[in-house]
């Protein structure tokens, strides 16, 4: 009998180490690569986001699993796309069959998931303290030889220059800049069209208005001049050149 949605967050919870209160939070396809991980131990989970809120940081999870796949030639399909939907149904009958998939591989004995994630984590922070060693022997030497805090000063914006965006992050950055920009453009535009036709109405209103007031009712002089107001263009608007008035279905 499969495990109910209850049994499932209590399993991915205590397994993983996490706090998930929704079975729906595995559509960012975290959980399900510590779990292949704690079967066979080689899932690279320093490339998978844990912390996952958007799609392209899905994306890379599912693929890090796609990976796991296709190494131990796991033959199950993994449908990403409505995984990453994050709809109770599908993500509940997927994280179902990694539980049956689970209790047949596991090969038992305890499995440290923080450590799992955080030794990786923690051997780059330890390469980089270890690279950044022979520079602060540089800078002391520096002084004690004379050398003057401008010298020092040159080394530092070398050693420490400012990390560059990866390509993807660029160009999701070039991207949403110019949505933005189109945006901002449509929207522009629509208040100079809403202004346009509000102040032919408003003409129009106070011509009439005048009309009432005067007691006037000169009907082929008030119809012509009220065309003319609707008919006004403003500088720059060009109207639509109407060739055919029959409409064709």
């Amino acid at each position: 009998m499969a495990e109910s949605r209850t049994e499932l967050l209590a399993w991915v919870n205590d397994l993983c180490q996490v706090s998930y209160t929704k079975i729906e939070q595995c559509g960012s396809g975290a959980v399900h690569c510590a779990i292949m991980d704690s079967i066979y131990r080689d899932v690279p989970l320093a490339k998978v986001k844990f912390a996952a809120k958007q799609e392209y940081e899905y994306v890379n999870n599912f693929k890090v699993l796609q990976a796991v796949f296709d190494k131990h030639k796991i033959d199950n399909a993994i449908p990403v796309e409505r995984l990453m939907k994050c709809k109770f149904q599908d993500n509940l009958e997927f994280m179902q069959w990694m539980k049956k998939y689970w209790d047949q591989y596991f090969p038992g004995g305890p499995y440290d998931a923080l450590g799992r994630r955080g030794a990786q984590a923690g051997a780059k922070a330890a390469a980089a303290r270890a690279n950044m060693t022979p520079l602060k022997k540089a800078v002391s030497s520096g002084l004690v030889n004379g050398a003057g805090p401008a010298r020092n000063a040159a080394i530092a914006p070398a050693a420490f220059g400012a990390a560059k965006p990866t390509s993807d992050h660029a160009k999701k950055m070039d991207e949403m800049t110019a949505q933005n920009t189109e945006l901002k453009s449509m929207v522009e535009q629509a208040e100079k069209e809403r202004n346009f036709y509000f102040d032919k109405l408003r003409e129009i209103e106070s011509y009439v208005g005048e009309l009432l007031t005067n007691g006037t009712n000169p009907a082929a002089e008030s119809l012509t001049h009220i065309q003319s107001i609707m008919y006004k263009t403003e500088d720059g608007f060009v109207p639509p050149n109407d060739t055919d008035d029959t409409e064709t279905f």
